[in-house]
């Protein structure tokens, strides 16, 4: 079995990646809707949940544990694979495809204050950045629409745009979605900036790697569980507009 968790509903997006290139593995997947979004939350605490979240995976019978979330990656991937005794895979924004598919050398990474505050995502300029001016816009409000199943609504449209003009005005062409979030709002991003920007999604990315990693572990029959440690039914409407239809949801109580 495979775990998968994010601090919300975002991870979903990771998970559909997994799903598809694996369909005979197992998956279970939390969302720890209880302390969702991690992006404003204190380092300590974010570390502190997904360790504990991490051992709670493998105590299900994980074998391999997905950090589908930039944020929780940035603070606590190191700390998980030095405590777990499975093999961990997280997540960081695709700053390197994006500079790649850029014509202008100018690129803008949309995430979270937590994970663009972040030393990993520090490095990752350092390392791929070269010549390329990188943009970093941090977008929280696009958290809270999604949680809330508001892929496309007026008030979403409006907050995305004010994002995206300002970015396509400065002569950006490559747009990083650097939050597990922001694949359920790709349709409405590429609406607003048609062909004039490459929208980068790294779920795929992170799916082909869980794969190779979970090349040795057993398969299972493909089953898909999901939990909450929010209150089910709020979380199973959001859920259910989010994947496009329902999913079996239920409560964890994962503490730290």
């Amino acid at each position: 079995m495979i775990g998968v968790f994010d601090s919300g509903l975002g991870g979903l997006s990771v998970l559909r990646s997994v799903r598809d290139m694996l369909p005979g593995q197992d998956l279970l997947y939390l969302a720890d809707s209880a302390y969702c979004p991690y992006g404003p939350r204190p380092l300590v605490e974010v570390q502190g949940r997904a360790l504990a979240i991490g051992r709670w995976l493998v105590a299900q019978g994980a074998a391999v544990v997905v950090i589908a979330c930039n944020t929780a990656t940035s603070a606590a991937a190191d700390l998980l694979r030095a405590e777990l005794p499975v093999p961990v895979v997280g997540m960081e924004p695709g700053l390197k495809p994006a500079i790649a598919a850029s014509r202008s050398g100018r690129v803008a990474v949309l995430a979270t204050s937590g994970t663009l505050g972040g030393e990993r995502f520090a490095s990752l300029v350092d390392r791929f950045a070269g010549g390329a001016q990188v943009l970093t816009v941090a977008c929280p409000d696009l958290v809270g629409y999604v949680e809330a199943g508001d892929l496309d609504g007026p008030e979403v449209r409006a907050a995305v745009v004010g994002y995206l003009a300002p970015l396509l005005a400065e002569g950006v062409d490559s747009l990083v979605l650097g939050c597990t979030h922001f694949p359920f709002l790709r349709p409405l991003i590429a609406e607003l900036v048609g062909p004039a920007a490459a929208i980068i999604d790294t779920g795929p990315a992170v799916a082909a790697q869980v794969a190779r990693v979970a090349a040795g572990s057993a398969r299972g029959v493909g089953a898909l569980r999901c939990v909450t440690t929010g209150d089910p039914a709020e979380v199973a409407v959001s859920l259910a507009r989010v994947w496009g239809g329902p999913l079996p949801l239920s409560w964890a109580s994962v503490e730290i």
